[in-house]
């Protein structure tokens, strides 16, 4: 952490233009504490993970999106759930960011977790397929709360606009314990 605040790295597994899960991660910028600027890095440019290309060197995407991670204090990523499970193309960011093994920029960083889905359970089956990932990747995530925004169609409104109470109070808890978080893990 620097003298400027916390600065947070989010990202959104859908690549979708309307997903409730990018309109999720807007609404933790606006919600962020003070001293919390939410940076949003876009996991579109991500080619599919390929050793024989990474032998030739991380494509520049690849290359952009670790140094945003190193950069950062600590990272938001916000899921949404696919077929039971976590997106192919979070999962492919993960599988990049997560090289070198054991020497990623991801290794020691706090992670809150949140998603959304129109579907009655929220995101409950993919963030822990997300925590499994991460517990590997050497990640400290935040336990509480579980922001599991279920029903999206009737949480934000038609600006994209986050309007549920309840959704925008977890978000604001769950930030609120990443930046107590990131600071008790920060170097004295």
């Amino acid at each position: 952490m620097n003298g400027e605040g916390l600065r947070v790295l989010g990202f959104a597994g859908s690549l979708r233009a309307g997903s409730y899960n990018r309109m999720l991660l807007h609404a933790a910028q606006k919600l962020a504490p003070e001293g919390m600027t939410v940076e949003i890095a876009d996991l579109a440019p991500i080619p599919l993970f390929n050793q024989d290309v990474e032998q030739q060197g991380d494509p520049e995407p690849v290359t952009a999106f670790k140094q945003q991670i190193m950069a950062a204090d600590a990272l938001l990523i916000v899921t949404p759930e696919y077929q039971h499970g976590m997106p192919g193309v979070l999962k492919n960011a993960l599988d990049w960011a997560s090289r070198p093994s054991r020497q990623s920029p991801m290794q020691g960083k706090p992670v809150a977790i949140m998603g959304a889905s129109p579907g009655m359970t929220g995101t409950s089956r993919a963030q822990p397929q997300l925590r499994q990932t991460l517990t590997y990747n050497g990640c400290y995530a935040v336990p509480q709360p579980e922001v599991l925004v279920s029903r999206a169609h009737e949480r934000f409104d038609d600006g994209g606009r986050l309007t549920d109470r309840t959704a925008a109070g977890l978000v604001r808890q769950v930030l609120g314990n990443l930046s107590d978080l990131t600071r008790r893990l920060a170097p004295k």
